[in-house]
Formats: C-alpha cells, sequence, structure tokens
C-alpha cells in the first residue's frame, strides 16, 4: 500500500510537471519586483559622492545636483552642521535650502519645519541671527498649497513668535498681517492670519491689541467662510487673556453671542466651548443675563435640532453648572440636574424598553455619539456631586452612578474606573454607599476597567475602610467580606490574562492590604497566593512584583506560627527548590527582605540559606549571588555575627579555588574586592552610619512589637476563657447550692420547728456569697490580674453528707477574714476586685461555709 500513496502523492505526468511550472513562474514574477528595487550602476555611480568633501561641501553639491532623498537627507542634518560650523552653514548651506524649498516636494518641506523648530529650540545661534537668515523661509512658505506643508510652518512660526522682540514681530509679522487678513487673500493665508493673531495677543499690551488686532479680528468673525469664523471663534479665548476683562466684555462677549447664532453648527460649537472656558472672567451679571440663556438654548436645541452640539455639551456640562452655580434659581438647578441625568442615559432607553413608541434604528454613528456623551458624563461625574452637594449623593445621582458603573460599553466603565478614586474622596464619610460599584468594577469582565481602577486602588480601600467612621462601623465591617472575593475574582482573571502588565500592577497594589483587611485574612486568602505566582508564573516582573508583595504580608503578619511555615516554605520551595529559576526567585526575595526586615531578622532566618547556595550547580544562581554578596554582608554587625562573617569569608574562599566558571570567575574577584573595602558596621551606633542603623533600629522594634501584641493576644485569650469558664462552674454550682438548701430547709422544718434563726442566717450568707460573685462576673478585667486561678470545683454531693468536726468553726472563721478584706479593698479605691490569691481564698471558703452550714443542720437532724 506504500508504493502506491507514493505515487498517488508524486505523480510525474506531463500534465502536473506545467502545473509545477506554472507555480514555479509564480514564484518568480513575485521575486521580481525585488530585482527591480536594485539600483543599476549608473544608479550607483550617480549618488556616489567624493569622500575627501567636507561636511559644507558635501551638503552644497548635493543641493545642487543630487536627488531628492539626498537633499531631504541634507535639511534634516541642517541642525547638526549649525552646531558644528555655523557661520559657514548660513552663508553656503541655507541659501542652497531656501532656493530648493521653491521647487521642494511635500517630505523635504515637512523635514525642513522640523529642523527650523529644532535649530530655535537648541539655540544654536542668537535670536537676531535666526529672525534675519530663518524668520523670511518660514514665512515665504507659510501659504503652501499643501494644508500639512502649511500646518506644519505655521507650528514653527507660532514657537518662533515667542522668542522673538516685540520690534521684530511688529515689523515681519504684524504689519503684514494687516494685508494677509483681507478678504482678497487666499482662504489659506486667512486661516493662518487668525491662528497668528491669538498668538500675537500675550506679546503686546491691551491698548496695542485694541487699536492694532482687535479690528482684524471683528473683520474675521464676520468672514464670509465658515472655517474663518470657527477659526478666529476658537482664538477669541487667548485674545481675551490677553486684552483683560474690560475689553473682553464689550468686545469679546457681543462676538461670541453673535456666532453662537450662527448658521454654521461648526461655528456655534465654536462660540460654545469658548464660553465655557471664558465663564470664569465674566460677572453675574453677564452670566445670569447673557451666558445662562444662551447655553438654555443650547440645551434645548441639542436634542431636537443642532445634536452636533450634544458631545461637547456632555462634556463641559460639569464645568458649566459649577460656574454657573451661585445664579441658578432652585428650578433652574433641578432642570440641569435631571438634563444631565437625561444624558447620562442617553442611548440605553429604547434597550430599558421607555421608548417604545419611537423605535427607529440608530446608524452607527448615532451610536457612536451616545456612547461619547456617556463617557463624557461619566468624566463629569465627581463635578456633579459637587453641583449637587455630597450629602444629597444617595438621592440625587446615586441611580445615575450605578447606571455609569454598569453601562454595557467599555468606554464609559473604564471612564468610571478612572474618575472612581474623585468620586470617594468627594463622599468621604458617605463612601460606604459605593461599595457595591467597587466589587462591580473589580469583577468587570474588560481588564481594561480593572486597570485603570487599580492605580488608586491603596487609596480607595483604605477610604472605604476607615472613611465611614461617622456612619457607625457596622456597615464597615459588612462591607469587607463582599471585597476580599472581588479582589481574589480580580487577581485571578489578571493571571490568566495575556496582559501580564496590569498583573504585575495589581499585585504591587495590592502590598496595601495588611492596612485594609486583618492579617488571617491575608494568610488564607492572598499570602498563598502570592507565593504560588511566584513557583508557577512565567513573567519575571510578575513573579518580582509577587515576591515583594508577599515580603510585605510576612512583614505585618501577626502570628510567629505562620510566619515560620511561610519562611520554611520560602527556603525548602525556592531556596532548595529543584528548578534553577525558583532559586533565581529566592534571591530576589532575599532583597526585598533586606529591604523591609531589619537586619537582625535577615541575618538569623535567610544567612545561612543564602549563603548555600554558593554550591549551586548552575553558574547563573552562582553569578546572581555574587552580585547579591556586597549587600547580604552589609547586614552583619560585630561583634554579635562574627560566626556568620566567618563563613561568608568560608564562601569566597571556596569559590575563589573551585569556581571552574570563567564569567562566575571574574565576578567573585570583583566582589571580593567590593568586599574588603566594605565597612562592617558595630552594634554601637556610628556616626557614618546613624541613618541606616536608626532605620534598623526601627525595622527591629516594629518586629518586637508585633511579637508582644501576638502575646497578649494569646493571654488574653487564655483570661477570656478562663473567666468564662469560672462563670460556668460558678453558675452551676450557685444551681446545686439552691436545690440542695431547699431540699433541707424542708426537712428541718419538718423535725425542728425552733431552727429558723439558722436558716435565716443561712439565706443571708447566701445572699451575701451571690452578690459578690455577681459583681465579680460583671467588673471587666484589670491587666494587672489577668492572671486568675480557676476556681477548684468542691460542691459535689460528698461534700454534703461529710461530717468532719471543727470544719463549719474554721470555714467561717477564713469566710469572715476573706470577707471583710474584700470589703476594706473596695472602699480604698484602689482596685476593682481583689487579688487572685485573695479570690481563690474567698470562693474556697465559701465552699467550706456551705459545707460547714450543712453538717450543722444535718447534725440537728440526727439529734
Amino acid at each position: 500500500m506504500h508504493p502506491i500513496i507514493f505515487f498517488s502523492r508524486m505523480d510525474f505526468s506531463q500534465s502536473n510537471l506545467f502545473g509545477y511550472i506554472e507555480d514555479l513562474q509564480e514564484l518568480t514574477i513575485i521575486e521580481r519586483p525585488v530585482r527591480r528595487s536594485l539600483k543599476t550602476p549608473e544608479e550607483i555611480e550617480r549618488l556616489t559622492v567624493d569622500e575627501e568633501l567636507s561636511d559644507i561641501e558635501r551638503a552644497v553639491y548635493l543641493l545642487s545636483s543630487g536627488q531628492d532623498i539626498q537633499g531631504t537627507s541634507v535639511v534634516a542634518n541642517l541642525p547638526v552642521l549649525i552646531r558644528q560650523n555655523p557661520a559657514e552653514t548660513l552663508r553656503r548651506v541655507l541659501p542652497k535650502i531656501r532656493e530648493v524649498l521653491h521647487v521642494a516636494g511635500v517630505e523635504m518641506q515637512l523635514t525642513a519645519a522640523v529642523s527650523f523648530l529644532t535649530v530655535l529650540q537648541e539655540e544654536s545661534v542668537s535670536i537676531h541671527t535666526y529672525s534675519h537668515s530663518f524668520l523670511h523661509i518660514i514665512l515665504q512658505n507659510l501659504e503652501h498649497r499643501d494644508a500639512g506643508v502649511s500646518n506644519a510652518w505655521l507650528e514653527t512660526l507660532l514657537a518662533v513668535i515667542e522668542a522673538l522682540p516685540k520690534e521684530t514681530i511688529r515689523h515681519e509679522i504684524l504689519n503684514p498681517l494687516v494685508t494677509k487678513a483681507q478678504l482678497s487673500q487666499t482662504l489659506q493665508s486667512r486661516l493662518v492670519s487668525c491662528k497668528i493673531m491669538g498668538k500675537l495677543a500675550n506679546k503686546f499690551e491691551a491698548h496695542i491689541i485694541k487699536r492694532e488686532i482687535l479690528p482684524l479680528v471683528k473683520t474675521l468673525c464676520q468672514d464670509v467662510e465658515y472655517e474663518v469664523r470657527t477659526c478666529m471663534c476658537r482664538q477669541l479665548e487667548h485674545i481675551a487673556q490677553g486684552i483683560g476683562t474690560e475689553l473682553t466684555k464689550t468686545v469679546v462677549l457681543p462676538q461670541l453671542v453673535e456666532l453662537a447664532r450662527d448658521e454654521g453648527s461648526s461655528v456655534r460649537l465654536a462660540a460654545f466651548e469658548t464660553l465655557v472656558n471664558l465663564i470664569d472672567m465674566f460677572d453675574a451679571d453677564d452670566r445670569s443675563q447673557t451666558v445662562l440663556p444662551l447655553v438654555k438654548s443650547f440645551c434645548e436645541k441639542s436634542f431636537k435640532a443642532d445634536e452636533s452640539i450634544l458631545v461637547s455639551l456632555s462634556f463641559h456640562l460639569g464645568k458649566l453648572c459649577n460656574g454657573l452655580y451661585g445664579i441658578f434659581t432652585p428650578e433652574q438647578h433641578l432642570r440641569f440636574l435631571e438634563f444631565y441625568k437625561k444624558l447620562s442615559t442617553l442611548g440605553l432607553q429604547q434597550e430599558n424598553g421607555h421608548n417604545d413608541n419611537q423605535l427607529q434604528l440608530q446608524t452607527l454613528e448615532q451610536e457612536k455619539k451616545y456612547i461619547s456623551v456617556r463617557k463624557n458624563c461619566a468624566y463629569n461625574f465627581p463635578a456633579m456631586i459637587v453641583f449637587v452637594d455630597p450629602k444629597n449623593f444617595h438621592l440625587e445621582l446615586y441611580s445615575i452612578f450605578f447606571c455609569l458603573c454598569h453601562d454595557p460599553e467599555v468606554p464609559v466603565r473604564y471612564t468610571m474606573a478612572i474618575s472612581f478614586y474623585e468620586v470617594a474622596k468627594l463622599l468621604n464619610s458617605g463612601v460606604y454607599t459605593i461599595h457595591k460599584e467597587l466589587v462591580t468594577l473589580l469583577q468587570d469582565e474588560s481588564l481594561e476597567v480593572l486597570d485603570a481602577l487599580v492605580g488608586h486602588l491603596p487609596e480607595i480601600l483604605e477610604l472605604m475602610t476607615n472613611g465611614g467612621e461617622n456612619s457607625g462601623s457596622e456597615s464597615k465591617l459588612l462591607s469587607i467580606p463582599d471585597l476580599i472575593p472581588a479582589l481574589t475574582t480580580a487577581e485571578q482573571r489578571a493571571a490568566t490574562s495575556l496582559k501580564w502588565r496590569t498583573h504585575e500592577k495589581l499585585l504591587q497594589k495590592y502590598a496595601c492590604l495588611p492596612q485594609i483587611i486583618s492579617s488571617d485574612q491575608i494568610y488564607y486568602r492572598f499570602l498563598h497566593r502570592m507565593l504560588t505566582i511566584i513557583l508557577t508564573n512565567n513573567v519575571l516582573p510578575v513573579q518580582k512584583a509577587a515576591a515583594r508583595t508577599l515580603c510585605v504580608y510576612l512583614r505585618y503578619n501577626r502570628k510567629q506560627e505562620q510566619r515560620h511555615e511561610v519562611i520554611q516554605k520560602l527556603i525548602e520551595q525556592l531556596g532548595q527548590g529543584k528548578s534553577y529559576w525558583n532559586r533565581l526567585r529566592f534571591l530576589d526575595t532575599c532583597e526585598f527582605i533586606m529591604e523591609l526586615f531589619s537586619k537582625s531578622f535577615f541575618c538569623k532566618y535567610f544567612f545561612l540559606p543564602v549563603l548555600e547556595l554558593t554550591h549551586d550547580p548552575v553558574a547563573n544562581v552562582r553569578m546572581k549571588l555574587c552580585y547579591l554578596l556586597p549587600k547580604v554582608k552589609s547586614t552583619l554587625k560585630i561583634p554579635t555575627d562574627k560566626h556568620l562573617l566567618q563563613q561568608l569569608e568560608l564562601c569566597i574562599r571556596k569559590l575563589l579555588c573551585q569556581e571552574k566558571d570563567k564569567d562566575v570567575l571574574t565576578i567573585v574577584k570583583r566582589t571580593m574586592l567590593e568586599l574588603d573595602r566594605m565597612e562592617i558596621s558595630v552594634d554601637a551606633f556610628q556616626k557614618r552610619f546613624y541613618e541606616n542603623d536608626l532605620l534598623d533600629q526601627e525595622k527591629e522594634r516594629q518586629e518586637h512589637l508585633l511579637l508582644e501584641m501576638e502575646q497578649l493576644e494569646k493571654e488574653k485569650q487564655q483570661n477570656e476563657g478562663r473567666s468564662t469558664s469560672i462563670n460556668d462552674k460558678m453558675f452551676e454550682k450557685k444551681r446545686r447550692d439552691s436545690k440542695t438548701s431547699s431540699v433541707l430547709a424542708k426537712s428541718i422544718t419538718l423535725s425542728v420547728p425552733g431552727s429558723s434563726s439558722g436558716t435565716s442566717t443561712g439565706k443571708e450568707d447566701k445572699k451575701s456569697k451571690l452578690v459578690r460573685s455577681q459583681s465579680f462576673s460583671t467588673q471587666a478585667l484589670h491587666p494587672k490580674y489577668s492572671n486568675i486561678d480557676k476556681c477548684p470545683n468542691k460542691s459535689s454531693a460528698t461534700g454534703y453528707t461529710s461530717s468532719v468536726s471543727g470544719m463549719g468553726k474554721s470555714c467561717m472563721l477564713s469566710f469572715t477574714d476573706d470577707s471583710f478584706r474584700t470589703h476594706s479593698t473596695g472602699n480604698s479605691g484602689n482596685t476593682a476586685f481583689p487579688s487572685s490569691s485573695s479570690a481563690r481564698n474567698l470562693f474556697n471558703s465559701a465552699d467550706q461555709k456551705n459545707n460547714g452550714n450543712k453538717e450543722s443542720q444535718s447534725r440537728k437532724m440526727s439529734m
């Protein structure tokens, strides 16, 4: 069967051979353009330049007889030529460039504009020389027929205007501008004139602008072309800043009002945006009488006849509402708030079934426009909180906040994630109300939203846990359990994606969690996850971020047992791991430990495991260790760590004698020289190491504080357990005593009628004992007396039937002494309750008294 298959695959018939030949011809056709692109010998000879020519001569030769690409290269190299030989370049090369630019193509023109701007920024020549040599070339090419070239030269000119003296600007730019701005000039010339006038407004005094520039401004605002009116309208903002408030009110504002009613939609849009940007320059009368009616007309027309302004209106609405806040009536305030709410849900109403009567198919452009409007509403949300007052957030804006955080479009949710921190800051004590939306954004399906939220995640979480103090602690405590699953879900989703930078950023921000949640929650939900990432992830920055965050978690862990477990895992799974990659990460982790922990901590747990890697079979591990040894040595203190210093010196000697890899041996020798030059700090403070020693002492103090806090918590738990057991035993004993005494009282009443005095005395003793026991159980334990021994339970059934003679008198005497001692201590006011020994005697004597009373009663019954 195999030969048949072979011949069926390789058919060498004549038809198939012709098919193979056609395929080969197609391959040759594909290669032909590559061959055609090669230069012929004649072209190579024409492009060849004599190597003995200087840079200036070569530049002149290429500009005179070279091709366009060679001339473009010379123009691009102009800043270098001016730095090397400015005089010759200005005398010989620049005139040639001026001649070539008359007939040059677009590429050379754009290159020349950039080169001229570079010469200005580098200040290779004086500004006088620059204006004399370069300014005329720039002005000549401003009106190039290509719009891109014209704009490039215009940008260069606007930058030059900033550096030119006023007299030069007046003679070379302002005087010709009067002619260029006339209606008889080309459209491109008038557009250039508008932009130049906007730049000149900041260069001259107000009276010069009023006399020479404002007449041209009025003329261009009335131009027949809507492009010119739009361009001039956008420059009115710069002109208003140059002429001041008074002239703005009398000259600029009337022009803006007229342009806001223009027939061209782009002109109206430019007028609206300029009006919003200048709103701070108008007084209250202008705002209420002129600006507010215009804004209201814009809002009314935006949904009906002029949707072109809708996107811009939604973008500037926050600034507009806060700028006009002081002149709003309550009705107007409510109207603008409702307008914002309407914009926030624009495009979603049909999906929600609100506009069933207007089921028209939206075009793609409309959908994009509505998405942009909702995105702008999300951008303005913090400003709207200020507008309605944060106290009214839940009533007025929470529903809109919910809709924007759950918007179906990613750009809207992305914008909300960016502004979430600002919203949280504004809400302050009411931040707990938006906790659910934080969880929603953390669990968002788009990683872009998560990446935007993570930027300020530590600050947001801190506000979430500490900001709501005025609202009570119950809401904060209830909000944290929802937060932890959201954080773990976000990390897992980032880990499974290909966007490792988002994952790295998330892990770095998770280092704030010790300030937010408890140590046990971090240990069980996050710490082991960080270790897993170090062991399994393949991206080095992610592994390093996880290692540092793990070290932070270890730093703030409050249980010594958990800390020892993590340290043991780091040493066994990383430092002694089978993969050399894990051992490299162990060295990275040790760097973070040296950064975050005290020197004594590192020396106690990690110094010797690090030195063990000097025998590692992989050269890269030994090489990285050699780079780390200076930092390792800096953690030693003499004479405390003298034995560790000897171990370090022994390891270096072994490396010098036994190392076979040349690269590692070179680094070992270099490291040894560096170690010899290092000075080791001593236990006492030294001037040269004072700051470092002080910082290390603070770290060590915090570590000891954690140990003390752990010990106090253990003692507190033990004391709480003891007090609980004491109360339980006392309650059980009282229950049994009352039960037994009732039985005995009945038997005594029946047999001996004259024993009522003894019974009343027993009741009084029980009552006093019950009062003391209740006061003891209800009082708080003072730290000084926190070690209370358990009270022995002697109220068994056999205790009531024992008949030891003389027990009752001694017990009554001891009970009287203890009760007296207790009473005198309470009167002194020094302690809240008796000491542990007196309390123990109190309980023992009380039990003995009960047994003694019952023994005497049994004697009476027997008599």
